[in-house]
């Protein structure tokens, strides 16, 4: 299964916990959606990166897709010309949810293996000589969301690998450290998507150095908990078969704090703005905790 399918699967399993809070996140995130066809940033303008997240939680909570409309949106993009890797990969995955023709397919897959670096995995810089954690995890589920075999993927596998820190975790890139929450995440991604072992450590960072305060942080230390992080560290640990039973309770008081009946959920405690992506996260996060 890919990615995006295996997170939306657990994503659809929030309502259990929202109950009659579905239908306020269902009208948010219609309110996000611009006539254009693309979901607006946090400055009301369509993005493409949040058009991402926006189509996730529509398929999430079962609404239907205007794809008529955000194809159109995407249409602008062409095949990725002047995109960097981060919105290749994104108009990647708005494609997966509208359908794409297999010619533009490919010449989108051939502009994302550009960022290939050369130990073979993937960086989300152009030209850059090592990769990082986060582009082995967007080019892996950009070639799943086009339906296209990719090369060598070993190679992500050994690449993420060289990115362990010293405290048990993953770093984003080799040599830093100590790790962080959503590298840990991607790189169990991208590990178990290869049948690669995760190792044990990794698992034990996130329950013991990551957590508190009812979420998890982003870097040990880190002033206060965010969404991303509990959301990304939740999914991982399930990857890992890890129990959750103990923080369960604590993490659903967390994420409720971060939730507005207008239907959004902020990212952490000193967010002002709503927007579809942490929205998203908090589906996500839902999912698992529902289990």
């Amino acid at each position: 299964m890919s990615m995006r399918l295996e997170i939306l699967q657990v994503a659809r399993l929030s309502p259990r916990l929202l109950s009659e809070g579905t239908d306020l996140v269902r009208a948010f995130i219609s309110s996000q959606l611009n006539d254009e066809g693309g979901f607006c940033d946090r400055a009301g303008n369509s993005d493409l990166y949040y058009t991402v997240f926006g189509l996730n939680c529509m398929e999430a909570l079962q609404m239907e897709v205007p794809k008529t409309a955000v194809s159109g949106y995407l249409d602008r993009f062409g095949n990725g010309e002047g995109l960097d890797m981060i919105h290749l990969c994104a108009l990647a995955r708005c494609r997966a949810a509208t359908g794409f023709e297999a010619a533009a397919r490919d010449r989108l897959a051939a502009r994302i293996l550009a960022y290939r670096t050369p130990d073979g995995g993937f960086n989300v810089s152009p030209n850059a000589e090592t990769a990082t954690v986060y582009g082995n995890f967007m080019a892996m589920g950009a070639f799943q969301d086009l339906g296209l075999p990719l090369q060598n993927a070993e190679a992500l596998a050994d690449t993420c690998l060289a990115m362990r820190t010293g405290d048990g975790a993953f770093g984003n890139e080799p040599g830093l450290p100590m790790g962080n929450t959503p590298a840990v995440a991607a790189a169990e991604s991208v590990l178990r998507g290869l049948g690669k072992p995760m190792p044990v450590e990794a698992g034990d960072w996130l329950l013991t150095c990551g957590y508190g305060a009812g979420g998890f942080f982003a870097v040990p230390g880190a002033p206060m908990p965010d969404l991303l992080s509990t959301a990304t560290a939740l999914h991982a640990l399930s990857g890992l078969h890890l129990p959750l039973d103990k923080i369960r309770e604590d993490c659903l008081d967390f994420i409720d704090s971060l939730w507005v009946n207008r239907g959004g959920f902020y990212g952490n405690w000193g967010d002002e703005y709503l927007d579809s992506e942490y929205t998203f996260y908090g589906l996500l996060a839902l999912g698992h905790l529902s289990l």
